[in-house]
């Protein structure tokens, strides 16, 4: 049972990687149309900016929760403007083409710069350990990082369901078209909520730096896992990208506890079979399927 309990834990702690990731990418392709395939890379460069900052200017984790997403909220409104917004006219497959072959450019930087053995990052100090319940020793940082992703995907959707601004958005991302007739330009928040989308991606990375290998690699089998999860949950859908994170995560923990040949196949037969039940996802439109 306690082992149970631990696998729980783990599942849940990398289920918030997968709703913070999967948040930004529901919500960059609800707005613009967009199927990002560099948020596994971006991602990635949260973790990667994560370990640079501790390593050579002595930044701590406390700081790099906040740093590391301001700065990826800057790279992503660039690469709107510079690089995204000039294809959004065309077909998507354009822009899917375009972020893929960003993704190879930045998997290569990261290479060329820091190598391919990966970067040094230590569990910050006060989250090592384990905290014993009963019988049970669960992991101290686990317990936080699957906390901290419930009250930033709690905050992000308070944000989104109690502002203004944030029902514009939700309206921008789950019915566009909806939303132009009333006569919003769904065009102006185009470029902060890629942004915005981006720098979830890199929070992402930077709660999975003391417990990941941090490679220049660390993103391309999490974007795979990722668009499983944006399926399951529903093209577009905020809550279904959320829950379907956590879920993901817990069914990835207990194929690698239980089942570990399987666990990665496990994600893609859940993925099928919700498709066959529900092609619009668990929380999907219908009009998306």
């Amino acid at each position: 049972m306690s082992e149970f309990i631990q696998y729980t834990l783990q599942g849940l702690a990398a289920g918030g990687f997968y709703a913070l990731s999967a948040l930004g990418l529901a919500v960059i392709f609800g707005v613009l149309g967009v199927v990002n395939f560099s948020h596994g890379a971006c991602y990635m460069l949260g973790a990667v900016i994560s370990a640079v900052l501790l390593g050579e200017l002595h930044v701590g984790f406390w700081v790099a929760l906040v740093v590391v997403p301001i700065l990826m909220f800057g790279f992503g409104v660039l690469m709107e403007r510079l690089l995204v917004r000039w294809l959004l006219a065309l077909d998507p497959l354009y822009n899917f083409l375009l972020t893929f072959g960003l993704t190879l450019i930045l998997v290569e930087a990261v290479k060329q710069r820091y190598g391919v053995s990966g970067l040094p990052y230590e569990v910050p100090a006060g989250l090592t350990g384990q905290v014993s319940i009963g019988s049970v020793n669960l992991s101290t940082y686990a317990i936080f990082a699957c906390l901290f992703s419930v009250v930033v995907c709690v905050a992000v959707g308070l944000l989104l369901t109690k502002t203004r601004i944030g029902m514009i958005v939700r309206a921008s991302t789950e019915a566009p078209e909806r939303t132009r007739a009333l006569g919003i330009n769904v065009g102006r928040w185009v470029t902060p909520v890629f942004g915005f989308g981006i720098a979830l991606a890199g929070l992402a990375g930077v709660l999975a730096a003391p417990t990941r290998a941090i490679t220049a690699e660390m993103g391309s089998n999490f974007i795979i896992i990722l668009f499983a999860v944006v399926v399951i949950g529903g093209l577009g859908s905020i809550l279904g990208a959320v829950v379907a994170g956590f879920l993901v995560g817990l069914v990835e923990a207990y194929g690698i506890a239980y089942a570990p040949t399987y666990a990665q196949i496990v994600i893609f037969v859940l993925m099928a079979l919700v498709v066959l039940v529900r092609p619009s996802g668990l929380f999907g439109r219908e009009e998306v399927a």
